[in-house]
């Protein structure tokens, strides 16, 4: 078979403890691609409707791309799917390294777990033969000394991934580790994989990935490559603040390229935007109550990216990838090092706690990589107790003594190896904020700033209301990996798909909040574009770059030895969204549930800051964006002309 996938997935019955290969017929690879697509086809119809997500009938799936192996640039993500525990549908994560090369050289597109074991097991697949193997010596332990046992266990040549002591104690918002610590981090997906009392998989393969057309892979990827080595000098990381000021005072907005970013990318990695974002007003601040003049220069200053990669022992690349934005940062205290802490994790366990503290930052996102528990929903769910504390509905008594604070960077340590633990208030919290508040109950859900129970990103989308459209619409909701205003523009996706609407190079900043069929076309256009890279295995950061200089429909092309079409690839995406989204609908689950809360939207409105009176008009979008997929516009639910449109 040379058309990039390998044709088969594993099936695994933890309850019976049964293994056995599926063949998957070509067609389903034409409809759906791989990954994300291939997952949304088998969930779909093989989840009962009445699933506890912790339960035995729930499947948890990890999948590759269909472009992983092939010679494509950027082609390294592995996705993990399942019903979600914290939102009651459809759940997935996306994480780098290199577990998902591991996967296919199995033999497989996807290896998918149902049932309970009745002991810890862990998954093993040598040599083309798969069992279950006894993990009760590992279980407790946390992912980074668990991942070490295994690798000396199997002469270091194995692919790892694994559930650390957040998973094993049932947090729906821990997830699932690889490469030392590196996450899938989102959906609370590692809950799933601790009920099923999975603690691992460990994938030594040597199956051969084979492709179409190897020659014009390879030379779709060097051309992409000179793009990707174009690295000019950039200013240092201590004046970034002042690009942000500079871009929050001026009334017109530049259209990006994404090549500027891959520039920031590839110095810094994603810490680049840390103060550039809080001073333009895309960074959340003191639980999206507070903005850019709480957590100013002064105090931002202390994560800037320079502080990070002054730090940096190795840079380091996942498979397939040429710019390498990731980073091994050495650290005192606790740990001696820690992978170079993301974007994401910064703001939600910085500004959004309003801690400037950079030594606990390190320090919590080793502690929190080693547990396995989401670093975004971790630090909102502090930023949620704490303001829960300054009004009284979380006393002293309550948190045994640590004084929750806004920047006490200690109490925030001592609150988060509470929630890791399940100790006192910290069991609470472990399973995010939404349910937090309803235990709590006095008013704290005024608190909460989230999306059908998962916190949202560290992306404001009072700064761009693509964010609040996508956190909302999404069938795995609160994601700041899927579209807005500002990737579509990176995206450049009018100059691959007919009938796209092209961005100008300059805009005034009022035409963002208008809302009108032109942004519903470009946030489905998201969408349906995120959901191919995500069946490819390609990564957000690499589609950056543009749709001109990432080839990802000619890569395909080569890889399979289709002939189809941008427009035609763009419907595969619309059919997987349309899939997750009846997914979501056949567990119950009401799409306008999962809009974000009124303080993300601007409801009331800031009374300062780079976001001062600015409101999103997220009803009227989600409903723009479900008539551009066909979909109900007053219940975002797909009918059966829809369906049967798309060949569901």
């Amino acid at each position: 078979m040379d058309k990039g996938y390998m044709g088969k997935i594993l099936m695994v019955d933890l309850t019976a403890g049964d293994i056995k290969e599926e063949i998957v017929p070509d067609d389903v690879y034409e409809k759906y691609l791989s990954g994300m697509g291939l997952a949304a086809s088998l969930l779909y119809n093989r989840i009962p409707a009445d699933a506890d997500p912790l339960g035995p009938d729930n499947i948890l799936g990890f999948v590759s791309g269909l472009l992983t192996g092939t010679g494509s640039l950027f082609a390294g993500r592995w996705m993990v799917v399942g019903k979600s525990p914290l939102t009651g549908g459809w759940g997935d994560a996306n994480c780098g390294g290199n577990f998902s090369p591991a996967i296919k050289r199995c033999g497989y597109d996807g290896i998918f777990f149902r049932g309970i074991s009745d002991k810890p097991v862990y998954l093993h697949i040598k040599n083309g033969k798969a069992r279950l193997r006894d993990a009760s010596h590992i279980w407790g332990m946390d992912t980074v000394e668990a991942e070490r046992m295994l690798l000396e266990e199997t002469a270091g040549n194995a692919r790892v991934a694994l559930i650390g002591p957040s998973g094993e104690k049932i947090s729906l918002i821990s997830g699932i580790s690889n490469d030392r610590g590196r996450m899938a981090a989102r959906s609370g997906l590692g809950a799933v994989m601790g009920s099923k009392m999975l603690k691992a998989l460990v994938l030594e393969g040597a199956k051969r990935i084979s492709v179409h057309n190897r020659e014009e892979i390879k030379k779709l990827s060097r051309k992409c490559n000179k793009w990707v080595q174009f690295q000019p000098p950039f200013i240092p990381g201590s004046m970034t603040s002042y690009v942000g000021a500079l871009m929050r005072v001026m009334p017109t907005v530049l259209a990006q390229d994404g090549m500027l970013y891959k520039i920031l990318l590839r110095k810094w990695g994603t810490v680049s935007m840390n103060q550039m974002s809080v001073e333009m007003g895309d960074a959340p601040i003191k639980n999206w109550k507070g903005n850019n003049t709480d957590f100013g220069r002064k105090k931002s200053i202390s994560t800037n990216p320079g502080v990070f990669t002054d730090c940096e022992m190795i840079k380091y690349h996942c498979y397939s990838c040429p710019l390498g934005c990731g980073g091994i940062c050495s650290m005192t205290g606790k740990y001696n090092e820690t992978h170079k802490p993301e974007y994401e994790t910064v703001l939600a366990l910085g500004g959004l706690c309003m801690n400037e503290d950079v030594d606990s930052l390190f320090e919590l996102n080793e502690t929190l990589n080693r547990a396995g528990m989401d670093t975004i929903s971790a630090g909102a769910t502090a930023a949620f107790a704490i303001e829960c504390y300054e009004e009284g509905i979380l006393t002293k008594e309550d948190t045994d003594g640590i004084e929750l604070t806004w920047g006490n960077s200690s109490a925030i340590i001592a609150l988060i190896d509470k929630m890791i633990n399940r100790e006192g208030i910290g069991d609470i919290l472990a399973d995010g904020s939404k349910i937090a508040a309803r235990k709590l109950g006095k008013g704290s859900e005024r608190f909460t700033v989230h999306a059908g129970g998962q916190e949202l990103a560290m992306h404001d989308g009072r700064n761009d209301p693509g964010f609040a459209l996508h956190y909302s619409v999404e069938p795995a909701p609160g994601r700041h990996t899927i579209g807005s205003g500002l990737y579509y523009e990176m995206f450049q996706l009018w100059k691959k798909v007919k009938g796209l609407p092209k961005v100008g190079p300059l805009y005034f900043k009022g035409t963002k909040y208008v809302v009108n069929e032109e942004k519903a076309v470009i946030g489905a256009a998201c969408s349906k574009f995120i959901n191919v890279l995500n069946g490819a295995g390609l990564c957000l950061f690499g589609s950056f770059l543009g749709s001109k200089r990432i080839p990802t429909f000619d890569w395909l092309n080569a890889a399979t030895g289709w002939n189809k079409t941008p427009e035609e690839y763009m419907e595969i995406g619309e059919r997987v969204q349309t899939l997750r989204q009846a997914f979501n609908i056949k567990h119950g689950i009401e799409p306008k549930d999962f809009k974000i809360s009124d303080r993300a939207a601007g409801r009331p409105p800031l009374s300062g800051g780079a976001n001062k009176g600015r409101a999103v008009d997220v009803d009227t979008m989600i409903e723009g964006y479900w008539g551009q997929f066909g979909w109900d516009i007053r219940t975002g639910k797909p009918g059966a002309e829809c369906m049967e449109r798309l060949g569901i």
